[in-house]
């Protein structure tokens, strides 16, 4: 059977646990944490960082690299888009989560809050969290409620990597205590609770509140 390897709390765990549930994968998941981690898990993913998958003798690292292959092997229910501009659009948006709300988020929201305390026992600078808050992820928010529009769905009136790898950061900012402003974000609200909503989301959500004791 495959098997997903990489913690709870981590967002590109969950892009690639949400991916294998949307295409109905059966699959093991073996929790990994990256931080000191034993030297054979480079073997498997050579920049030390989580996910990785095993399927059979193959081992694949990175979150985008997996889907990209899931959708190789099993096609259906396809998560990219298949018109050109539209799949292009889809890998924007999930580097737009990737590489554009995870470094706030994850790395100067959720880590600092959560996984400082929890894991090395640090106190964390509440008012310096906020600060990233109130002044960092505003111009983020705006760019995807434009975005948005009336539309359901980020790229082709069709849930894609888009919705994954965006949707996937939020759920760590909703671990920190945070939310977006519905009055103030009103169609990136209801689009967030929309895509936590789904099955695929929401169990994996479940899961990680109750190793999270949430």
């Amino acid at each position: 059977m495959p098997k997903l390897l990489g913690v709870f709390g981590s967002p590109f765990v969950r892009k690639a646990y949400v991916a294998l549930t949307e295409k109905g994968i059966t699959f093991d998941h073996e929790q990994v944490i990256p931080f000191g981690a034993p030297p054979e898990w480079r073997k498997i993913s050579p920049l030390g960082k989580v996910p990785a998958y095993q399927d059979g003798d193959r081992t694949l690292a990175d979150s985008s690299v997996i889907i990209a292959y899931l959708e190789k092997t099993k096609p259906e229910p396809s998560l990219y888009p298949s018109d050109p501009y539209d799949y292009a659009r889809a890998l924007w948006f999930e580097e737009y989560g990737d590489g554009g709300l995870s470094p706030i988020i994850g790395g100067k929201v959720f880590f600092p809050k959560v996984i400082g305390p929890r894991l090395f026992k640090q106190e964390p600078n509440l008012a310096e969290i906020q600060k990233v808050v109130d002044n960092e992820l505003p111009p983020m928010f705006d760019y995807l409620e434009g975005e948005l529009g009336n539309k359901e769905f980020l790229v082709g009136n069709k849930f894609s990597i888009a919705d994954i790898g965006v949707a996937t950061q939020f759920v760590n900012f909703m671990f920190a205590g945070y939310g977006v402003d519905a009055k103030r974000w009103p169609k990136l609200s209801a689009y967030i609770n929309r895509i936590h909503s789904r099955p695929s989301f929401k169990s994996v959500i479940d899961k990680e509140k109750a190793a999270f004791g949430m």
